[in-house]
């Protein structure tokens, strides 16, 4: 029974290839970043309006959010929610392959509801703004959005096929020093130099790593650093990100890195301002026996799993999916594109796009929709 559930769904899934495609190229092709994915956000509920599926955009107050639903409450017997992100990198478009997340979800919602009636199924898709450093998903889930699903899931573009996501928890940070501007030449000691605090306090993390816990990431950019060479600096600032394996872990070093910012403020009289870009990202928390489905399905459609571990370092990064998964039963997987470039690369940005990325884009959406009707069947509510 359960192998012809899935013709059926691979059978639908083939049916509206050409759409999933050309959802992929119009994403990639109109890039938004965060919180401004206005037409991409439409783009992606559109397809799934006109697949029978009711809409609700703005969804829990978010412009750019989204919920898709297919299904009778009444004879529910489990909800299923794919997951879509379609927010792009500023200056790099679509080099993290949100396109194809979105279009995945999309195909694997589709195809599901091949069956979905029939097997009890509610299906949803959520379509979660800013998933790039505004942790949209986590606006989401403190209002509610995710309180129906037994099971949430999606699959990430990278270089090569990993079954099982280990995002570090991160905190994002956006840092500024505001100090006194003064002419550099004339009069410098009248100016107290906020680009020196900045400096110093680079320089201080910088030190620090030695010391820091294998694995723990630090990284960031200052965006603004002064407006002219003749005059001192009197406002620096710069985004920041703590990444650790675990929530724990990143609480205690916030601390340790916020003390060298403050550094920078002590040394030079600097007044220095550290506000949260969003909430804690949370590490991943996969549930191991959907994930079991997941792979066996991947590789039933010729994925393969068997890659070299240092290709597979995209298991560093860090998602706002890890908060939902503290909550709901979850997976997210990583399906490859091939090429040699990887993620938040320009290069990766091409490389999902064309045959290779179409091909992933087939086998994620079925994979997904498969492990979902597995999933259920195990567990649904008789």
């Amino acid at each position: 029974m359960t192998e012809e559930l899935k013709q059926q769904i691979a059978d639908r899934r083939a049916e509206i290839d050409d759409e999933l495609v050309e959802l992929s190229q119009r994403l990639h092709d109109d890039p938004e970043i965060g919180w401004q994915e206005h037409r991409s956000s439409k783009s992606v509920a559109r397809v799934l309006a006109e697949h029978g599926f009711t809409v609700e955009q703005p969804y829990l107050g978010l412009e750019t959010a989204f919920r898709a639903t297919l299904g009778d409450p009444a004879s529910a017997r489990f909800t299923v929610g794919f997951l879509a992100e379609y927010d792009a990198l500023p200056g790099l478009g679509h080099a993290c392959g949100h396109n194809l997340i979105s279009a995945m979800s999309v195909g694997a919602a589709i195809a599901l509801s091949a069956v979905a009636e029939r097997e009890g199924i509610i299906v949803e898709v959520i379509g979660t703004p800013a998933e790039e450093g505004g942790g949209g998903k986590i606006e989401l889930l403190e209002r509610g959005a995710f309180a129906e699903l037994d099971f949430a899931l999606m699959a990430h573009p990278a270089p090569v096929d990993v079954a099982e996501a280990r995002p570090f928890a991160v905190t994002h940070w956006h840092v500024q020093y505001d100090g006194v501007a003064a002419h550099a030449a004339a009069y410098p000691e009248r100016g107290v130099n906020a680009n020196d605090a900045f400096l110093i306090a680079q320089t201080a993390i910088a030190l620090l790593r030695q010391q820091l816990p294998t694995g723990v990431r630090v990284h960031g950019v200052q965006t603004r650093g002064g407006e002219a060479p003749n005059a001192i600096p009197e406002r620096t600032e710069g985004r920041w990100y703590v990444r650790a394996e675990s929530t724990g872990q990143l609480i205690e070093l916030e601390e340790r890195i916020l003390k060298c910012f403050e550094a920078g403020a002590l040394a030079t009289g600097a007044d220095l301002t550290v506000t949260p870009e969003s909430r804690r990202y949370a590490e991943m928390r996969t549930d191991e026996a959907a994930l079991a489905r997941y792979r066996a399905n991947a590789t039933e459609l010729g994925r393969d799993f068997d890659v070299d571990p240092v290709a597979a370092t995209m298991n560093r990064a860090s998602t706002d999916m890890g908060n939902v998964s503290a909550v709901v039963d979850a997976i997210h997987p990583y399906i490859g594109v091939g090429g040699s470039a990887s993620n938040h690369q320009p290069a990766f940005a091409d490389a999902c796009v064309g045959p290779e990325a179409e091909r992933a884009l087939r086998d994620g959406a079925t994979a997904l929709a498969w492990t979902a009707l597995d999933v259920a069947r195990e567990r649904r509510r008789d």
